[in-house]
């Protein structure tokens, strides 16, 4: 299974940019996906995730801001960020799991910084 990431970048603080990440290699329905982030030094964290029936849980920091959504058709997890804030800079991450395989699996991580 891979998982590829892309749409990082730099943005000023208050700008927007959008994540995709698309997963591939299972033969096997998706369940969870979902993006987290990571700052040196720091834990990674959860952003959102989003469940193969629209389930959708985010973390307090990005409720408001960010959207995330997915296509199943093309196994793609989307991440729409709003009102960016130079705390938003990190290494962000999708994950997605197999339920039938009871694994999970990370993307290879994109960087974002959001300058003030």
């Amino acid at each position: 299974v891979q998982l590829q990431a892309s749409g990082g970048g730099l943005v000023q603080a208050g700008g927007s940019l959008r994540l995709s990440c698309a997963a591939s290699g299972s033969i096997f329905s998706f369940g969870v996906m979902g993006w987290y982030r990571q700052t040196p030094g720091n834990q990674r964290e959860l952003v959102a995730t989003i469940t193969r029936d629209g389930k959708i849980t985010y973390s307090e920091s990005v409720k408001g801001r960010f959207t995330v959504s997915r296509d199943h058709a093309k196994n793609t997890v989307f991440l729409q960020m709003n009102s960016l804030k130079p705390e938003d800079t990190a290494v962000y991450y999708c994950n997605a799991d197999v339920p039938a395989w009871g694994s999970q699996y990370w993307g290879q991580g994109t960087q974002l910084t959001v300058s003030s």
